[in-house]
């Protein structure tokens, strides 16, 4: 089987077949190192930027600068992040019922006035997200998250930390939230959300979905089988940190 065939497979269009040759070879011309990413890799720059080749180019040539400096080592350590670690707040485990990874955060869990600052969080942003796509299953590329709130209160709240998690996931890791169930969400919380809201593009605010308490059950299992759905929300499947995943 002929490489295009293989790509079509993979479900790329005629059009986007072509804008990612064409878009190899303007990035490949400026920074050799993007001969290491796969054309999954720009598929999914060019989605986030519409099809656009310049600008996804400038997106995909803003990530590999980034990822030298942030990244050096290649991937994150532990030991790089202790406090978040200790926080026990980020959870993967199953699958919903369209092979996609499945993570829960618990918001109340998050103590930003702890030691390593704003730094080892986005330290902590970035391992957990390269976590998750290290465990991704054969032939997916998106990660379904439930964001859980309860106990959220003003000492969790980190309007620094949330835009610079959002601005990781957007610019650094386009086309990797599938969707967001947002949970057991406190009123305070709300506050916060309408700062944040304003920075999420408008694609990622297409997958965010509050769920009502009354109706948190039968939502998730539209989306995810009750023998993958995590026990403490009546399904089958105990939690495992992030880091023991």
């Amino acid at each position: 089987m002929d490489v295009k065939n293989m790509q079509y497979e993979n479900g790329s269009s005629e059009e986007e077949h072509n804008k990612i040759l064409q878009m190899r070879e303007l990035v490949e011309k400026q920074d050799s190192t993007s001969k290491e990413y796969d054309d999954l890799t720009l598929r999914r720059f060019l989605r986030a930027r519409d099809l656009d080749i310049d600008k996804a180019c400038t997106m995909f040539l803003k990530y590999l600068k980034w990822r030298k400096t942030f990244v050096p080592n290649g991937s994150i350590s532990v030991s790089e992040i202790p406090n978040h670690i200790a926080q026990n707040k980020l959870f993967m485990q199953g699958t919903d019922i369209s092979g996609r990874l499945i993570t829960v955060v618990f918001g109340g869990r998050h103590y930003p006035n702890k030691p390593g600052g704003l730094e080892e969080f986005k330290r902590y942003v970035v391992f957990t997200l390269e976590r998750i796509i290290a465990r991704m299953p054969e032939g997916q590329e998106k990660f379904v998250a439930i964001a859980d709130i309860q106990g959220w209160g003003y000492t969790n709240s980190d309007i620094r930390g949330y835009l610079a998690a959002l601005s990781i996931l957007q610019d650094y890791y386009p086309e990797r939230l599938a969707k967001m169930f947002v949970v057991h969400v406190p009123y305070v919380f709300m506050a916060a959300w309408k700062m944040v809201y304003p920075f999420i593009d408008e694609k990622t605010k297409k997958k965010i979905v509050f769920v009502e308490n009354k109706q948190l059950k039968s939502t998730l299992l539209k989306d995810i089988d009750e023998s993958q759905l995590p026990d403490i929300y009546g399904g089958k499947l105990e939690l495992v940190p992030i880091q023991d995943s």
